[in-house]
Protein backbone atom coordinates (compact mmCIF):
# COMPACT_ATOMS: atom_id res chain seq x y z
CA UNK A 1 0.00 0.00 0.00
CA UNK A 2 1.37 3.57 -0.69
CA UNK A 3 0.18 4.82 2.76
CA UNK A 4 2.49 2.39 4.05
CA UNK A 5 5.47 2.72 1.74
CA UNK A 6 5.45 6.35 0.96
CA UNK A 7 4.16 8.75 3.14
CA UNK A 8 6.17 8.01 6.36
CA UNK A 9 8.62 10.81 4.22
CA UNK A 10 5.80 13.27 4.79
CA UNK A 11 5.03 15.56 5.79
CA UNK A 12 7.59 17.63 3.07
CA UNK A 13 5.44 21.02 4.14
CA UNK A 14 7.49 21.56 6.83
CA UNK A 15 10.48 22.21 4.45
CA UNK A 16 10.87 25.86 4.21
CA UNK A 17 8.30 27.28 1.28
CA UNK A 18 10.93 29.21 -0.37
CA UNK A 19 14.94 28.34 0.02
CA UNK A 20 17.46 25.48 -1.46
CA UNK A 21 18.98 24.48 1.52
CA UNK A 22 21.89 23.49 -1.08
CA UNK A 23 25.61 22.41 -0.37
CA UNK A 24 28.43 24.83 -0.56
CA UNK A 25 31.63 23.73 -1.38
CA UNK A 26 33.93 26.56 0.94
CA UNK A 27 35.45 28.72 -1.83
CA UNK A 28 34.64 27.79 -4.90
CA UNK A 29 32.90 30.45 -7.55
CA UNK A 30 31.44 29.75 -10.23
CA UNK A 31 30.55 30.86 -13.69
CA UNK A 32 27.23 31.48 -15.04
CA UNK A 33 26.65 31.21 -19.23
CA UNK A 34 23.35 31.56 -20.78
CA UNK A 35 20.95 32.62 -23.54
CA UNK A 36 18.13 34.42 -23.64
CA UNK A 37 16.48 32.47 -26.49
CA UNK A 38 15.08 34.13 -29.84
CA UNK A 39 16.80 37.81 -29.31
CA UNK A 40 17.63 40.06 -31.79
CA UNK A 41 19.01 43.09 -30.07
CA UNK A 42 21.26 42.88 -26.58
CA UNK A 43 18.93 43.18 -23.46
CA UNK A 44 19.42 43.74 -19.97
CA UNK A 45 19.95 41.58 -17.32
CA UNK A 46 19.56 40.85 -13.73
CA UNK A 47 21.08 38.00 -11.58
CA UNK A 48 19.36 37.77 -8.31
CA UNK A 49 19.57 34.94 -4.99
CA UNK A 50 16.78 33.12 -4.02
CA UNK A 51 18.01 32.31 -1.21
CA UNK A 52 20.11 35.09 0.17
CA UNK A 53 20.58 38.47 -1.03
CA UNK A 54 22.53 39.16 -4.04
CA UNK A 55 22.57 41.17 -7.21
CA UNK A 56 24.22 41.71 -10.58
CA UNK A 57 23.91 43.17 -13.73
CA UNK A 58 24.78 42.64 -16.97
CA UNK A 59 24.00 43.38 -20.96
CA UNK A 60 23.48 40.04 -23.44
CA UNK A 61 24.88 40.25 -26.96
CA UNK A 62 22.94 41.17 -29.90
CA UNK A 63 21.73 37.02 -29.55
CA UNK A 64 21.03 36.99 -26.09
CA UNK A 65 24.63 35.35 -24.91
CA UNK A 66 25.70 36.46 -21.37
CA UNK A 67 27.61 35.87 -18.15
CA UNK A 68 28.32 36.36 -14.76
CA UNK A 69 31.41 35.57 -12.35
CA UNK A 70 32.67 34.83 -9.41
CA UNK A 71 29.20 33.50 -8.13
CA UNK A 72 28.65 30.94 -4.94
CA UNK A 73 27.11 28.13 -5.12
CA UNK A 74 23.01 28.52 -4.87
CA UNK A 75 20.15 29.11 -6.58
CA UNK A 76 19.42 32.52 -8.64
CA UNK A 77 16.93 34.03 -10.98
CA UNK A 78 18.03 35.47 -14.17
CA UNK A 79 15.24 38.41 -15.41
CA UNK A 80 15.28 40.47 -18.28
CA UNK A 81 12.94 42.56 -20.02
CA UNK A 82 12.42 41.79 -23.28
CA UNK A 83 10.58 44.63 -25.65
CA UNK A 84 6.77 43.69 -26.61
CA UNK A 85 7.11 39.69 -25.08
CA UNK A 86 7.50 40.63 -21.52
CA UNK A 87 10.04 39.49 -18.61
CA UNK A 88 11.86 36.07 -19.46
CA UNK A 89 12.78 35.04 -16.27
CA UNK A 90 14.03 31.06 -14.79
CA UNK A 91 15.52 29.58 -12.06
CA UNK A 92 19.01 28.63 -12.34
CA UNK A 93 20.88 26.09 -9.84
CA UNK A 94 24.30 26.53 -9.68
CA UNK A 95 25.92 23.97 -7.53
CA UNK A 96 28.85 21.25 -8.48
CA UNK A 97 26.80 18.93 -9.93
CA UNK A 98 25.66 21.05 -12.86
CA UNK A 99 29.27 22.54 -13.39
CA UNK A 100 31.92 21.45 -15.90
CA UNK A 101 35.46 20.90 -14.90
CA UNK A 102 35.70 24.89 -15.62
CA UNK A 103 33.18 25.84 -13.22
CA UNK A 104 30.89 26.98 -15.67
CA UNK A 105 27.24 26.51 -15.70
CA UNK A 106 25.50 27.30 -19.20
CA UNK A 107 21.46 27.84 -18.65
CA UNK A 108 18.79 29.05 -21.90
CA UNK A 109 16.68 31.08 -20.43
CA UNK A 110 13.05 31.10 -23.01
CA UNK A 111 10.73 33.91 -23.94
CA UNK A 112 7.72 34.29 -21.74
CA UNK A 113 4.63 32.46 -23.62
CA UNK A 114 2.13 34.15 -25.11
CA UNK A 115 -0.70 35.67 -22.53
CA UNK A 116 -3.44 33.77 -23.03
CA UNK A 117 -5.50 36.25 -20.41
CA UNK A 118 -7.82 38.99 -21.03
CA UNK A 119 -4.86 41.43 -20.03
CA UNK A 120 -3.33 42.75 -23.49
CA UNK A 121 0.59 43.49 -23.76
CA UNK A 122 -0.92 47.45 -23.89
CA UNK A 123 -2.99 47.18 -20.63
CA UNK A 124 0.45 45.50 -19.19
CA UNK A 125 3.06 48.41 -20.50
CA UNK A 126 0.00 50.47 -19.37
CA UNK A 127 0.33 49.32 -15.94
CA UNK A 128 4.15 49.44 -16.11
CA UNK A 129 4.33 52.91 -16.75
CA UNK A 130 0.91 53.90 -13.86
CA UNK A 131 3.55 52.51 -11.73
CA UNK A 132 6.75 54.21 -12.54
CA UNK A 133 4.78 57.57 -13.08
CA UNK A 134 3.81 57.07 -8.98
CA UNK A 135 7.44 57.36 -8.53
CA UNK A 136 8.80 59.87 -10.60
CA UNK A 137 8.83 62.10 -7.05
CA UNK A 138 11.10 59.66 -5.77
CA UNK A 139 14.41 62.53 -5.07
CA UNK A 140 18.10 61.65 -6.59
CA UNK A 141 19.05 61.85 -3.74
CA UNK A 142 17.40 58.64 -2.63
CA UNK A 143 17.68 57.06 -5.87
CA UNK A 144 21.26 57.24 -5.42
CA UNK A 145 21.12 55.28 -1.86
CA UNK A 146 19.60 52.47 -3.81
CA UNK A 147 21.86 52.18 -6.24
CA UNK A 148 24.55 52.05 -3.82
CA UNK A 149 22.36 48.62 -1.68
CA UNK A 150 22.54 47.32 -5.52
CA UNK A 151 26.03 47.19 -5.70
CA UNK A 152 26.36 46.40 -1.60
CA UNK A 153 24.74 43.13 -2.69
CA UNK A 154 26.63 42.40 -5.18
CA UNK A 155 29.46 42.58 -3.22
CA UNK A 156 26.77 40.54 -0.75
CA UNK A 157 27.68 43.27 1.65
CA UNK A 158 23.99 42.97 3.32
CA UNK A 159 25.29 45.37 6.15
CA UNK A 160 25.84 48.32 4.14
CA UNK A 161 22.92 47.50 1.73
CA UNK A 162 20.35 47.78 4.42
CA UNK A 163 21.54 50.72 5.78
CA UNK A 164 21.56 52.48 2.15
CA UNK A 165 18.04 51.23 1.82
CA UNK A 166 16.69 52.62 5.27
CA UNK A 167 18.45 55.80 4.57
CA UNK A 168 16.36 56.16 1.33
CA UNK A 169 13.18 55.42 2.80
CA UNK A 170 14.10 58.28 5.44
CA UNK A 171 14.81 60.52 2.57
CA UNK A 172 11.68 58.98 0.33
CA UNK A 173 8.97 57.51 2.99
CA UNK A 174 6.83 56.77 -0.23
CA UNK A 175 10.03 54.33 -2.26
CA UNK A 176 7.68 51.45 -2.57
CA UNK A 177 11.13 50.35 -4.48
CA UNK A 178 13.49 50.56 -1.46
CA UNK A 179 10.90 49.39 0.95
CA UNK A 180 10.53 45.97 -0.79
CA UNK A 181 14.03 45.61 -1.01
CA UNK A 182 14.46 45.71 2.84
CA UNK A 183 11.50 43.35 3.03
CA UNK A 184 13.27 40.88 0.85
CA UNK A 185 16.47 40.99 2.62
CA UNK A 186 14.42 40.42 5.86
CA UNK A 187 12.38 37.75 4.39
CA UNK A 188 15.56 35.75 3.10
CA UNK A 189 16.87 35.73 6.71
CA UNK A 190 13.70 34.12 7.39
CA UNK A 191 12.05 37.20 9.25
CA UNK A 192 8.90 37.23 7.83
CA UNK A 193 6.82 39.58 10.60
CA UNK A 194 9.43 42.45 9.72
CA UNK A 195 9.29 41.52 6.16
CA UNK A 196 5.49 41.70 6.04
CA UNK A 197 5.89 45.59 7.56
CA UNK A 198 7.95 46.53 5.00
CA UNK A 199 6.16 44.80 2.12
CA UNK A 200 2.84 46.85 3.56
CA UNK A 201 4.91 50.10 3.35
CA UNK A 202 5.82 49.23 -0.39
CA UNK A 203 2.02 48.71 -0.96
CA UNK A 204 0.88 51.56 0.61
CA UNK A 205 3.29 53.66 -1.23
CA UNK A 206 2.48 52.38 -4.76
CA UNK A 207 -0.65 50.58 -4.97
CA UNK A 208 -1.43 47.69 -7.16
CA UNK A 209 2.66 47.26 -7.05
CA UNK A 210 3.04 43.49 -8.02
CA UNK A 211 6.17 43.11 -6.71
CA UNK A 212 5.26 43.58 -2.76
CA UNK A 213 2.00 42.38 -3.57
CA UNK A 214 3.44 38.74 -4.39
CA UNK A 215 6.01 39.01 -1.42
CA UNK A 216 3.81 39.67 1.17
CA UNK A 217 1.48 36.67 -0.11
CA UNK A 218 4.60 34.69 0.11
CA UNK A 219 5.54 36.12 3.80
CA UNK A 220 1.95 35.61 4.95
CA UNK A 221 2.14 32.10 3.77
CA UNK A 222 5.09 31.54 6.03
CA UNK A 223 3.58 33.49 9.28
CA UNK A 224 0.94 30.52 8.35
CA UNK A 225 -1.99 33.49 7.61
CA UNK A 226 -3.27 31.74 4.27
CA UNK A 227 -6.90 32.81 4.71
CA UNK A 228 -5.10 36.69 4.55
CA UNK A 229 -2.21 35.46 1.98
CA UNK A 230 -5.17 34.24 -0.51
CA UNK A 231 -5.85 38.04 -1.56
CA UNK A 232 -2.51 38.71 -2.45
CA UNK A 233 -1.68 35.87 -4.04
CA UNK A 234 -4.91 35.66 -6.54
CA UNK A 235 -3.96 39.08 -7.19
CA UNK A 236 -0.02 38.10 -8.27
CA UNK A 237 -1.72 35.22 -10.64
CA UNK A 238 -4.38 37.43 -12.47
CA UNK A 239 -1.74 40.31 -12.84
CA UNK A 240 0.81 37.65 -14.49
CA UNK A 241 -1.20 34.50 -15.10
CA UNK A 242 2.39 33.03 -16.56
CA UNK A 243 4.59 33.43 -13.74
CA UNK A 244 5.77 30.38 -11.73
CA UNK A 245 6.57 32.29 -8.61
CA UNK A 246 2.85 33.63 -8.25
CA UNK A 247 1.10 29.86 -9.37
CA UNK A 248 3.79 28.63 -6.95
CA UNK A 249 2.29 30.65 -3.89
CA UNK A 250 -1.12 30.39 -5.07
CA UNK A 251 -0.76 26.04 -4.73
CA UNK A 252 0.83 26.58 -1.56
CA UNK A 253 -2.23 28.84 -0.27
CA UNK A 254 -4.78 26.56 -1.40
CA UNK A 255 -2.87 23.65 -0.23
CA UNK A 256 -2.64 25.09 3.42
CA UNK A 257 -6.52 25.93 2.89
CA UNK A 258 -7.32 22.29 2.27
CA UNK A 259 -7.93 22.58 -1.29
CA UNK A 260 -6.19 20.39 -3.07
CA UNK A 261 -7.49 20.19 -6.61
CA UNK A 262 -6.67 23.83 -6.66
CA UNK A 263 -3.18 23.55 -5.40
CA UNK A 264 -2.84 21.33 -7.56
CA UNK A 265 -3.84 22.78 -10.94
CA UNK A 266 -1.59 25.94 -9.75
CA UNK A 267 1.98 24.02 -8.64
CA UNK A 268 1.51 22.31 -11.69
CA UNK A 269 1.59 25.45 -13.86
CA UNK A 270 4.56 26.88 -11.92
CA UNK A 271 6.83 23.66 -12.51
CA UNK A 272 5.57 23.72 -15.96
CA UNK A 273 6.65 27.45 -16.09
CA UNK A 274 9.82 26.99 -14.47
CA UNK A 275 10.68 23.34 -13.80
CA UNK A 276 13.54 24.27 -11.25
CA UNK A 277 11.44 26.94 -9.64
CA UNK A 278 12.96 27.85 -5.85
CA UNK A 279 10.04 27.26 -4.15
CA UNK A 280 10.04 23.41 -5.23
CA UNK A 281 6.39 22.79 -6.24
CA UNK A 282 7.35 19.09 -6.95
CA UNK A 283 7.69 18.43 -3.08
CA UNK A 284 4.12 19.55 -2.53
CA UNK A 285 2.70 17.72 -5.35
CA UNK A 286 4.32 15.02 -4.18
CA UNK A 287 2.21 15.24 -1.09
CA UNK A 288 -0.70 15.88 -2.50
CA UNK A 289 -0.51 12.62 -4.55
CA UNK A 290 0.56 10.69 -1.91
CA UNK A 291 -2.68 11.46 0.04
CA UNK A 292 -4.44 10.15 -2.80
CA UNK A 293 -2.38 7.33 -2.70
CA UNK A 294 -1.22 7.89 -6.43
CA UNK A 295 2.54 6.07 -6.17
CA UNK A 296 3.28 6.79 -9.43
CA UNK A 297 2.87 10.60 -9.82
CA UNK A 298 4.16 10.95 -6.45
CA UNK A 299 7.89 9.22 -7.25
CA UNK A 300 7.62 11.04 -10.70
CA UNK A 301 7.69 14.35 -8.42
CA UNK A 302 10.16 13.10 -6.04
CA UNK A 303 12.36 11.90 -8.89
CA UNK A 304 12.14 15.17 -10.41
CA UNK A 305 12.81 17.37 -7.55
CA UNK A 306 16.53 14.83 -6.81
CA UNK A 307 17.11 15.36 -10.31
CA UNK A 308 16.81 19.26 -10.69
CA UNK A 309 18.31 19.79 -6.36
CA UNK A 310 20.47 16.93 -6.14
CA UNK A 311 23.22 18.81 -4.12
CA UNK A 312 20.46 19.51 -1.73
CA UNK A 313 20.71 17.50 1.72
CA UNK A 314 16.98 16.79 1.08
CA UNK A 315 17.60 15.51 -2.44
CA UNK A 316 20.27 13.51 -0.34
CA UNK A 317 17.77 12.40 2.41
CA UNK A 318 15.38 11.54 -0.19
CA UNK A 319 17.72 9.27 -2.75
CA UNK A 320 18.25 7.09 0.87
CA UNK A 321 14.35 6.64 1.27
CA UNK A 322 13.56 6.48 -2.98
CA UNK A 323 15.89 3.88 -2.95
CA UNK A 324 14.50 1.89 -0.34
CA UNK A 325 11.05 1.98 -2.07
CA UNK A 326 12.12 0.52 -5.24
CA UNK A 327 13.58 -2.34 -3.53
Amino acid sequence: MLGSRLMWMFPLTALLLYGAELTHRAGAQYQLQGQIEDVRTPVRIRLYGAESPYTAFTTSNSHGHFRFRNLQAGTYVVSAFVRRRGEARRTVVITPSFADAKGIVRATIPLPPPNPASTSSLERVRRRSTVSVSQLSIPDSARQKYAEAQRDLTRRDIEHATAHLQEAVQIAPKYAEAWNSLGVILYQAHEFSQAEQYFRKALDADPGNWTPAVNLGGALLNLDRPAEALEYNRYAVKSRPNDALANSQLGINYFKLGQMEKAEEYLSASERLDPSHFSHPQLMLAEIYAKRGDRKSTLRELNDFVARFPDSPTAAELKKKLAAIEK
